[in-house]
């Protein structure tokens, strides 16, 4: 993927790594579209990067979606990469006598749906443009879950494989496809105590990593992924998965 002179679109580009994407590419002189349902983080991510484009979109909403693509060919017809970055966090205990489905319903409807939405209704606009890239947002955890996040990981586990697919369809045309799988990041993904959690790895320096993977050429099978993350990535081919998740989820 090329960092500098794009028109990048980006959902849910309004906190956490998506803003820091989003600002790390403006700053490198793309035109960078980020679309959000919060106005008022629009209209402060759009204050402190003037240029910057910062419009309201629902995933949830597969006609807005629809709707929303029409404006990107009509208003930005250079549009050649789509960063596919919205996503919701939530723990759940599936053992519980009250749990239901309303936690894991809303997960993939932003994590599954609003992926597929966002890349049904794009993709055909920048699949052939020199240049062209699509990068979706997964987690390390898609390859060893967090017990305590069984949606989440199983969402994100979900997007690795769909993406893989994806890849080897699109093999002919120009469209490079790219996983972004972060670690334990210092977001609020999970809430505000992660902003400030000591074992999170601190957001500027996870997407300086980013983007050092990204200037040193094509990513070893599309996937932008930590060296620190590799023994969870090969766990099972490795013969550590056991070890691995027992050490992720302990028994209490």
């Amino acid at each position: 993927m090329k960092l500098t002179g794009n028109t990048i679109l980006i959902t849910g580009g309004t906190s956490g790594i998506g803003r820091a994407l989003a600002e790390a590419l403006h700053d490198r002189g793309n035109r960078v579209i980020v679309t959000g349902r919060r106005q008022s983080l629009l209209d402060q991510i759009s204050a402190a990067r003037p240029g910057l484009t910062a419009l309201q979109l629902d995933l949830g909403d597969a006609a807005a979606v629809r709707r929303f693509a029409g404006r990107m060919r009509d208003d930005f017809p250079g549009l050649n990469v789509l960063v596919a970055n919205a996503g919701v966090s939530r723990s759940e205990d599936l053992s519980a006598a009250d749990w239901n489905m309303d936690d894991a319903e809303a997960i993939v409807q932003t994590n599954i749906l609003g992926v597929l939405r966002v890349a049904a209704a794009i993709l055909p606009q920048i699949k052939d443009r020199s240049g062209a890239a699509f990068l979706a947002t997964s987690s390390a955890l898609a390859f060893v879950p967090r017990a305590d996040f069984p949606t989440y990981c199983a969402s994100k586990a979900f997007l690795h494989s769909w993406l893989q697919s994806l890849r080897h369809q699109m093999r002919h045309c120009a469209l490079e496809v790219l996983e972004l799988s972060p670690p334990y990041v210092r977001t609020a993904l999970t809430g505000v105590q992660q902003l400030g959690d000591p074992r999170a790895m601190p957001l500027e320096d996870y997407i300086a990593d980013v983007f050092r993977l990204l200037e040193t050429g094509p990513v070893p099978r599309g996937e932008i992924l930590l060296e620190r993350d590799l023994p969870r990535r090969w766990a099972e081919r490795d013969g550590a998965y056991d070890a691995i998740f027992s050490a992720m989820n302990p028994a209490r």
